[in-house]
């Protein structure tokens, strides 16, 4: 019976794979080759059309094309040509006959370093008709012969189609079952002829898989003898510094699973290129030294590091009061500023940007409620500074300010290439929070940003009413810290409160009660009743110091009209480095003497 093509299935191997994919038309693109990776940075060179299941990757050194059937085979996808019974796969069984251990193999295999010895006890030989084809017979414990696998040794890019396959429709096994002797340690590697080499060295229990290292298939048909075993080694092939199989291997096995250490592989690639160029002994030391995988999120106590963390690099907010609270901004943190509407909470984040711009920080602004002339013309004015701000009088009589063209000019040209803003115009149709998270650690890993603002969440989350909002705004939560953390920036979210009440608390943000469990700073910015002030700060939560302000004991804040700047007594106000003659000479506003 054919095999009918399926989507699904197509999108389940590309799970398998683990792959980063993204779909344009009725194709499937994936980040990554899955035959040849990229070569570790050539992205979106591959895909699969949805409508015929033909593939094709889109490098000249890679060009590996076919149909998905045969993409299926080779990475062990199971599909169903209606050949299963019960449920469950049927096998082609293989003639059980004697093999003849063939010269060729063996002056081919003592080239790599492996005896006659190891080779003769694992019965690899060579086919009849052409002694460049190796042949690897796959038995089960029990002896019988469940698998072939065929590997060209002259293989060449340029003329052969593959350098290994397998005789179809048969059961995947591990390789070297027959020939272990007890139910110590099982060692396990990527290749065949990494599995001898480790055999050769005198390891009694010696596997490989066998269909490489995103196939596991075999397991399976494996499982109640492969939990024979005390613990399991994984010797796969060590690529950039990670060891293939060891993490899918220490997921699924339930003894423990150790793994060879990236320092005993020596720079090489894996068991047989050891065996070749450091001997036996380096071989033995690896798997004698391999360890179990480190648990994800756990590490020795004893291996963190000791920090000052009144040292740490950080943002200061430019108001000595706050700085003296919380420190400053901390990088790898998430600050939360809500506050209600219209009471001043976007002029403070923009300031805080003027402030990182000042201290050499290179800012991205998302601003959902505002355009980006408008945010420019406010960051420009705090900027600025009142005695560069011009007054006109209207026919009302009333007092509106503006720039001249030549401190726009002064202004801009002091934060080109270190400021930066998410373009409102460019948002599509599509999940706009995906868009607005990749848009921003896009942002920071080209133009090297280290302060990123938010303003706010609801306008930054496109969600459906049918949606859940309260478990996408903790997703949109978890991922702003991850992408602190990871690239070691500041981002200030600002949100709305729920509640209206003149002291607001940190269970008092509008949403899920998780969004202010998953930042390390909230502040509260509220404008004040009195005429002691125009606005006061409270600082709810701080998750690094702990120190907070206490009701009554708010930071007081004064805001000025015309400049947009908001002050404290114990800051009142600064002129920026965009007035130095630095940056003066630099705009060609103040002429060089000669």
């Amino acid at each position: 019976m054919p095999y009918e093509l399926k989507r699904e299935d197509i999108y389940g191997l590309a799970r398998k794979l683990n792959a980063d994919t993204r779909q344009k038309g009725n194709e499937l693109f994936f980040k990554y080759c899955p035959f040849c990776n990229g070569d570790g940075h050539d992205k979106d060179t591959f895909s699969i059309n949805l409508e015929t299941g033909m593939f094709k990757c889109f490098r000249a050194s890679c060009g590996r094309q076919g149909h998905f059937v045969q993409m299926a085979r080779e990475f062990s996808y199971p599909l169903d040509f209606g050949n299963s019974r019960n449920g469950k796969r049927q096998y082609r069984p293989l003639p059980q006959k004697k093999i003849e251990v063939r010269d060729p193999a063996v002056i081919y295999f003592e080239s790599r370093g492996i005896s006659r010895e190891t080779v003769e006890r694992y019965q690899v030989t060579t086919q009849t008709g052409d002694p460049n084809i190796l042949v690897f017979p796959f038995f089960d414990q029990d002896g019988i012969l469940q698998f072939v696998k065929y590997r060209k040794a002259n293989f060449d890019r340029s003329k052969d189609k593959n350098k290994e396959w397998c005789e179809r429709d048969t059961m995947p096994i591990l390789f070297g079952m027959k020939q272990c002797e007890d139910c110590g340690a099982l060692v396990i590697t990527e290749g065949q002829i990494d599995s001898l080499s480790v055999a050769d060295c005198g390891i009694k229990n010696a596997v490989s898989v066998p269909t490489g290292a995103l196939g596991f298939t075999w397991l399976e048909n494996c499982w109640d003898w492969i939990l024979r075993f005390q613990e399991v080694v994984v010797f796969g092939d060590c690529e950039n510094g990670k060891i293939t199989l060891v993490d899918e291997l220490s997921r699924r096995l339930p003894m423990p699973v150790k793994s060879v250490q990236p320092e005993d592989y020596l720079g090489e690639k894996d068991a047989n290129d050891i065996l070749r160029k450091y001997g036996k002994s380096a071989v033995l030391d690896a798997v004698h030294n391999a360890k179990l995988k480190p648990v994800n999120h756990v590490k020795e106590l004893a291996d963190v590091e000791a920090v000052d963390i009144y040292s740490m690099e950080r943002v200061f907010t430019g108001i000595n009061e706050i700085d003296r609270i919380i420190g400053g901004l901390y990088f790898g943190q998430v600050i939360l500023l809500t506050g209600k509407r219209g009471e001043g909470k976007s002029t403070f984040m923009s300031q805080l940007i003027v402030e990182a711009l000042e201290q050499g920080f290179k800012t991205f602004a998302y601003s959902g409620e505002l355009t980006d002339y408008h945010f420019k013309r406010w960051l420009d004015f705090q900027a600025a500074g009142p005695e560069n701000i011009l007054t006109n009088v209207n026919r009302f009589g009333d007092e509106s300010y503006l720039l001249s063209n030549e401190v726009v000019e002064r202004l801009s040209q002091w934060y080109r290439g270190k400021a930066y803003i998410y373009d409102n115009n460019a948002i599509d149709d599509g999940d706009e929070l995906e868009s607005l998270l990749t848009t921003v650690e896009r942002a920071i890993c080209r133009y090297g940003i280290r302060f990123v603002c938010i303003d706010n969440l609801m306008t930054a989350l496109d969600v459906d009413l049918k949606d859940d909002i309260y478990r996408a705004q903790s997703k949109f939560l978890r991922q702003l810290k991850l992408l602190a953390v990871q690239h070691n920036v500041v981002i200030l979210l600002v949100a709305h409160p729920r509640k209206t009440r003149d002291n607001l608390e940190n269970d008092d943000v509008s949403g899920s009660s998780d969004i202010t469990n998953r930042v390390d700073v909230v502040l509260s910015y509220a404008r004040n009743q009195d005429d002691v002030c125009d606005g006061k700060l409270a600082v709810l939560k701080n998750r690094l110091t702990g120190r907070l302000t206490k009701k009554g004991g708010e930071v007081q804040l004064f805001y000025s009209n015309k400049s947009k700047r908001i002050t404290s007594l114990q800051s009142p106000g600064k002129n920026y480095g965009w007035q130095s003659e630095k940056s003066l000479i630099e705009s060609g506003a103040l002429d060089l003497p000669f």
